[in-house]
């Protein structure tokens, strides 16, 4: 999951009965994602740049919106365009260093 403040346990607590916030607890193992290198770091950059270039205006209804927004998504499929994504390899091997097994 990534970092957001929810994600936590004290969160299961805040919405359920003691009882049923424990039970959930011990379902779970919480896997936060690195807050630096994360495939869900790409996807919101992806969504803002969305929002910022379509979304960005008043569109009254939803067979609106679609249109739009599958017209900007074959434009930027067109331009081939990417996110410059600096966290290389090398980076996360040494800050995800304690979740892998040394070879």
């Amino acid at each position: 999951m990534d970092n957001l403040n929810t994600h936590k346990p004290g969160s299961l607590y805040e919405t359920f009965k003691p009882k049923k916030a424990k039970t959930l607890l011990y379902r779970f193992e919480f896997i936060h994602t690195p807050k630096h290198g994360s495939w869900l770091n790409m996807a919101e950059i992806e969504l803002r740049v969305l929002s910022n270039q379509c979304l960005n205006r008043r569109i009254d209804t939803i067979t609106e919106v679609r249109r739009q927004v599958s017209a900007w998504e074959k434009e930027r499929n067109n331009k081939e365009a990417v996110i410059n994504w600096r966290f290389t390899t090398e980076d996360a091997r040494i800050k995800l260093k304690r979740l892998y097994p040394s070879v």
